[in-house]
């Protein structure tokens, strides 16, 4: 199914957001039921939690990464070098590097991937433009508008569990899972936490399973790429098995499998962007959109769906530095963790209760059971302002590559000072030193 697009849209004629989202909004367009344009906001979320902070500009740089992202996509030849990439890595194992290029990729390679994406709005002008940047880059993206279902709670004698039923009854609809790709594993990582809490004899399988040659530690690259799934549409993220996942997403086998290769081989296709500026890729979320036979990438891609990371020399040891939202994580646990505690504890008790996580913090918060939501110090949030503009020059092709990559050193130096400044160096190191 196609929709057509006007070949203009005004802001200013845009009524009330149809959702209001913890960093963008969605607005319906006039006469034109199948598509939505999606206004990025520069608010930031975490934990689950919502809007807590704002990073200036934020708003801006995230959108014009989203249409060249989601341009890209479309593009043959970015299926060629991820076609080129996949032969080139020697520690793939011919039958994963067969499995992956086979169905989805070779049809990708003739016509390029499909995207909700319609196009970004000029500042000015209002024109939607589909094929390169706008003149005048703005917070609006335009894309195609796919049902989006939530799954009711129901209570199963005296547990608390999600009915899926609806979405094996629709052939358009967005799909309700998130795809977490992963080159490598992080020091905040779900799976080192995961594998971690296993026994040795379970660990070995573990690695067995993921092809690692020894035992799993932080900042690790693997010899090829792992992916995660989790529900997208209920009240938290929470991590499901594949054969679980496969029933939720409503999905037949083959079209559930060709998600999963679109997702590592988009990831391969974000890697080969941000490779250019220096910045290493360790993992990334994808979501997806069925419509009858047909799937596309949906939802944003920027970074707050990546994490990408560069070394910084600090003190005689090797600092990684997160050019994402995971910045944000690391100085809510550093700097506030007596809130990064409440909100954990928030968490278990609406676990237990089945009660929302947010309405269980914000209660906690009024009886002062839970600390309040700290304010970020300004100067963090500068450090991460002129993170995510550096990456933006490097999509609009404002400066060489090499520019851009001694910027986001300086940036990663200027935050390990941050912290020297409030003693809470020697915890950043313990966490995302080499």
């Amino acid at each position: 199914m196609t929709t057509t697009s006007p070949a203009r849209i005004d802001p200013q004629t845009l009524a009330e957001p149809v959702y209001r989202g913890s960093v963008q909004n969605l607005y319906a367009v006039p006469d034109h039921p199948g598509l939505i344009v999606c206004e990025t906001t520069p608010a930031g979320s975490v934990f689950d939690v919502g809007s807590i902070f704002t990073i200036e500009g934020n708003d801006l740089n995230r959108a014009i990464f989203r249409h060249a992202m989601y341009s890209r996509l479309t593009e043959k030849n970015t299926w060629q070098r991820v076609e080129a990439a996949l032969l080139k890595a020697s520690t793939l194992g011919q039958t994963w590097r067969d499995q992956l290029m086979d169905g989805v990729l070779p049809a990708m390679l003739e016509n390029g991937a499909m995207t909700h994406h319609v196009g970004m709005l000029d500042a000015e002008s209002g024109q939607v433009v589909s094929s390169g940047m706008p003149a005048n880059p703005s917070c609006y993206n335009v894309v195609r508008r796919f049902p989006v279902m939530t799954p009711p709670q129901r209570n199963v004698m005296g547990n608390f569990v999600f009915d899926y039923a609806l979405f094996h009854q629709s052939a358009t609809y967005v799909v309700p899972l998130e795809y977490i790709v992963r080159f490598g594993v992080t020091s905040g990582s779900s799976i080192l936490r995961k594998y971690e809490a296993l026994s040795e004899k379970e660990q070995r399988a573990f690695e067995q399973e993921l092809g690692l040659t020894g035992p799993m530690k932080a900042w690790q690259m693997l010899d090829r790429p792992i992916y995660d799934l989790t529900s997208k549409y209920e009240p938290e993220d929470r991590a499901v098995t594949k054969q679980e996942a496969l029933l939720m997403s409503g999905l037949s086998v083959q079209h559930f499998t060709g998600t999963i290769k679109m997702a590592l081989l988009g990831a391969w296709a974000v890697r080969d962007l941000l490779d250019e500026i220096g910045l290493q890729l360790w993992d990334l979320k994808w979501e997806f959109a069925v419509d009858g036979e047909d799937l596309l990438f949906v939802d944003t891609i920027d970074a707050d769906s990546f994490r990408a990371t560069s070394t910084v020399s600090v003190d005689g040891r090797s600092l990684i530095i997160h050019y994402n939202k995971q910045a944000m994580r690391d100085y809510y646990r550093l700097v506030t963790a007596d809130w990064y505690a409440g909100v954990n504890a928030a968490k278990q008790e609406a676990a237990k209760t089945g009660a929302p996580f947010k309405s269980v913090l914000k209660a906690g918060q009024a009886e002062g059971k839970y600390p309040n939501t700290p304010v970020v110090d300004p100067v963090f949030l500068e450090i991460q302002a002129k993170k995510t503009a550096l990456i933006k020059q490097h999509v609009l092709g404002e400066s060489d590559a090499a520019a851009i990559r001694a910027g986001l050193i300086e940036t990663g130096l200027a935050e390990a000072e941050f912290y020297r400044s409030r003693g809470l160096l020697a915890d950043l190191l313990k966490l995302n030193a080499i």
